[in-house]
């Protein structure tokens, strides 16, 4: 019995994974109402989806607001059969490197394939089942977007809007690539 190992904390050493500063913006986003009174987050399970190509700060960002509202995040990646079939172009990076990069984001809980014949939302929610399906304010005004919203409320979910990360983008990326390479 008793104590048989112990030690003390060495700030000089390198440990595996360092301790996140308090920020003010850490600050504002709990204040923010993503997280309830009892403590406990805005929404259960959440979901995003995407293609991921060129993973940039932009995708970080919408990762990280959303676990800040959700206990359990699933990000749905796109199969390359998908984006050609949607987009009518290959993704620079092959789904299993994206979907790899997508699952080692500490935000991230669990990163699933979108299959090609996949359809959307709908098939999203029986899948998975979650509280919330969040997106960039990109598709604010889609169409397409009302009908999920609609859908999702019927079935006791909803759809949060993040605001798209000007700056950078993955159709900023591809241009500047190909103007490089032309």
């Amino acid at each position: 019995m008793g104590i048989r190992e112990y030690s003390i904390f060495d700030p000089s050493k390198a440990y595996s994974r360092k301790r996140h500063p308090l920020t003010l913006e850490s600050v504002e986003s709990y204040n923010n109402s993503t997280v309830t009174k009892d403590g406990g987050k805005k929404y259960h399970v959440g979901y995003i989806a995407g293609v991921f190509d060129l993973y940039h700060i932009g995708h970080l960002n919408m990762f990280r607001r959303a676990k800040e509202m959700c206990d359990y995040l699933i990000v749905g990646v796109v199969s390359d059969e998908g984006v050609r079939h949607v987009k009518r172009t290959d993704p620079f990076v092959p789904f299993e490197e994206r979907i790899e990069m997508v699952r080692s984001c500490r935000y991230v809980d669990e990163a699933v394939e979108i299959p090609y014949m996949f359809n959307g939302t709908e098939d999203a929610w029986k899948m998975h089942h979650f509280d919330v399906q969040f997106s960039g304010t990109d598709y604010v005004n889609d169409p397409g977007f009302e009908n999920f919203k609609k859908f999702l409320e019927k079935h006791g979910a909803t759809l949060e809007f993040f605001p798209y990360t000007e700056s950078t983008s993955s159709t900023k990326l591809k241009e500047l690539i190909d103007k490089k390479l032309i």
